[in-house]
This record gives structure tokens, C-alpha cells and sequence, in this order.
């Protein structure tokens, strides 16, 4: 896990973005309002549990803050993009998901379909190897 104070202060941030007060998000969470304070100021280490319930408190994927926190890898092949949207402070949870979204769009744009890879197949009168396979042997 990263530095705890880092998921502490993006909570913290998520929080206020939120217009919550600790014991709102404490309560909604539903964990204890101490609790919820140690973690914000990197003295508790929040489980996986508790990050899944501080992300239905703020209504946010937990997915958001299992980057942040360092428990899940973002995903291969995204160039960090997904990570960067969902970890920033600055961006609604709604404009998170419109951004990914249409980032997801675009990627599956630059995607071969199966239709187009089928398309790309060998042409035979093309294919030096196959007028070798045509000619007929030698019979000496």
C-alpha cells in the first residue's frame, strides 16, 4: 500500500468535493467518526472493506480508491489514463465516469473488429510461397 497519508488526504479531498462533514461520511460509510478521522490524517491503514464503504459513502467507485491506495494496479494497456481521471480531486465522480467512458469509446474504436481481421487474409496469387507449392516437382 502507498502512503497512508496520501489515501487520507484524497478521502479528505473526496470528502469536502462532496460537501460532507467527517461525521456525515462517517456515518454513511458506516464507520466510526474517529475512525474515519485517523484515516484521513494517514494514521489508520484502511482495509479494502473499509475503502469499498467509504466509497459507497461518497458515492464514487471503489475502484478509485483502491488505485489511489495502491491495492489495485490500473488496468494494462490504459497508459494510466483511468487512473489519472478517477484519482483527480478536481473532477466530479459524474464527470469521472463520462470522461472514462468515452475514453473506453474511443479505444475500442482503434480496435480491429473480428470483420476487419478476417478481412486482412493472404491472397494467393500474391503469395510468393504459394507459387513455389504450385509448380510441379522435378521428375529427375
Amino acid at each position: 500500500m502507498t502512503d497512508m497519508s496520501s489515501i487520507g488526504e484524497y478521502i479528505r479531498q473526496q470528502r469536502e468535493q462532496a460537501g460532507k462533514s467527517v461525521r456525515q461520511l462517517a456515518e454513511a460509510a458506516g464507520v466510526s467518526n474517529p475512525y474515519l478521522s485517523q484515516i484521513e490524517r494517514g494514521l489508520r491503514k484502511p482495509s479494502a472493506d473499509i475503502l469499498q464503504q467509504i466509497a459507497k459513502g461518497l458515492r464514487i467507485s471503489a475502484e478509485a480508491l483502491y488505485v489511489q491506495a495502491g491495492i489495485l494496479e490500473d488496468r494494462p494497456g490504459d497508459s494510466g489514463v483511468r487512473s489519472a481521471l478517477l484519482t483527480d480531486p478536481h473532477l466530479t465522480e459524474r464527470q469521472k465516469q463520462v470522461l472514462i467512458e468515452i475514453y473506453e469509446s474511443f479505444r475500442r474504436e482503434a480496435q480491429p473488429t473480428t470483420a476487419e481481421v478476417i478481412a486482412v487474409t493472404r491472397d494467393p496469387a500474391r503469395d510468393p510461397a504459394s507459387e513455389q507449392s504450385e509448380q510441379p516437382e522435378d521428375p529427375s
